[in-house]
């Protein structure tokens, strides 16, 4: 799969967010004007062909094969920027929420973080770049309530700290792609981030954001625009594409567009996707439950993301399952594009989660 879209002429400070998943490469093209992120191309191609694989299946390309699709992928999409911020992989990283005793002094606290990490981190600490967040402390009543008030911790007490570590051969693997593809990345950012910079907007009460990738499917707790949660679940997309496969009969790609045009609304003949988001659905009300009661905090919304997140009529069938919240990604509403341009990125928007919010942070460096 392929598609493409230019939708402005070259402008000075353009920039690009680079998307490198598992079935496919994304790219989206953000400029700032007027103080608004306007939306100038965007692009995906599918990973599968340049490794004899289907459309929409998982990969494991050299770094080489994937750069040779990125500058495919570029040329395609008419990008005329090399100024990007580039994914991390969710499944290359060590995300890890800790209680760990609280200090008053910011450099007593990085102290106690950084010793403390080395026991959850299961490589030497020179191999890792490692990241952390505080995540800010609210009471139940304050979180449910919606009330943006914190409880501070005080000396003595624990503060919740979530770990971010990254192996540097996976950075060096992204930045040998990035300097193949004659991009200039200022940043590498794990794709969690990025779903939720594009995809949350409440950043008061808890969220969960499942994002349906190819090979699994990521589910995060946002609380305060921090992770309070990440869980994967070893089923995704791919697995409801081969679902209708068989169901309907069909090849790979067919499927894969099936999913898109028709995907849960004909449950008599595409049965099938039903039974594979059952698999993940039970799995993501087990972790829900598990949250609110140990966390005694309700989650507000069920926003989707990802690939999955294109199935047709996803929403409306989620809605019938969850007693909350649900709706679909809309990463798009957050730049400026031609109002004839919504309907297409309203459809497509789960599948540019990633790349927006790499392009909106790359904005900000502006």
């Amino acid at each position: 799969m392929a598609f493409f879209s230019s939708l402005f002429a070259q402008k000075e400070k353009s920039v690009l967010g680079v998307d490198i998943g598992s079935s496919s490469l994304k790219v989206v093209q953000l400029r700032k004007e007027g103080g608004q992120a306007v939306l100038e191309t965007y692009g995906e191609l599918s990973l599968g062909p340049y490794g004899g694989a289907d459309v929409g299946q998982a990969t494991n390309l050299s770094a080489e094969q994937i750069t040779e699709t990125l500058k495919d992928l570029l040329r395609e999409a008419k990008v005329t920027t090399k100024s990007c911020g580039v994914s991390i992989p969710y499944a290359r990283s060590l995300l890890t929420l800790v209680e760990l005793p609280y200090r008053a002094d910011a450099k007593e606290q990085k102290t106690v973080i950084e010793l403390e990490a080395r026991k959850y981190i299961p490589v030497p600490a020179s191999e890792v770049q490692l990241d952390w967040f505080v995540v800010p402390q609210m009471s139940p009543s304050q979180s449910i309530a919606g009330d943006e008030g914190s409880k501070g911790p005080v000396f003595g007490s624990k503060v919740e700290v979530l770990l971010v570590a990254v192996h540097n051969d996976e950075l060096t693997l992204l930045q040998n792609i990035v300097a193949g593809a004659k991009l200039e990345a200022s940043f590498y950012e794990i794709e969690i981030f990025s779903t939720i910079r594009a995809a949350v907007d409440d950043s008061v009460k808890p969220v969960m954001v499942l994002d349906v990738g190819a090979a699994s499917t990521k589910v995060y707790v946002v609380e305060h625009g921090v992770v309070a949660l990440s869980h994967a679940i070893s089923v995704g997309s791919q697995d409801i594409t081969r679902a209708i496969a068989v169901s309907s009969n069909v090849s790979i790609p067919e499927a894969e567009e099936l999913k898109k045009r028709q995907g849960l609304v004909d449950s008599a003949t595409l049965g099938s996707p039903e039974l594979v988001f059952s698999r993940i659905f039970a799995e993501v009300r087990r972790v829900l439950m598990q949250y609110e009661t140990a966390r005694r905090k309700s989650v507000s919304t069920i926003i989707f993301a990802g690939g999955g997140g294109v199935t047709k009529e996803l929403g409306i069938y989620a809605k019938n399952i969850f007693s909350i919240d649900v709706h679909v990604a809309d990463p798009f509403s957050k730049t400026e594009a031609p109002a004839f341009m919504r309907p297409v990125l309203e459809e497509i928007g789960p599948e540019f989660v990633v790349a927006v919010g790499l392009a909106l942070r790359k904005l900000e460096e502006i």
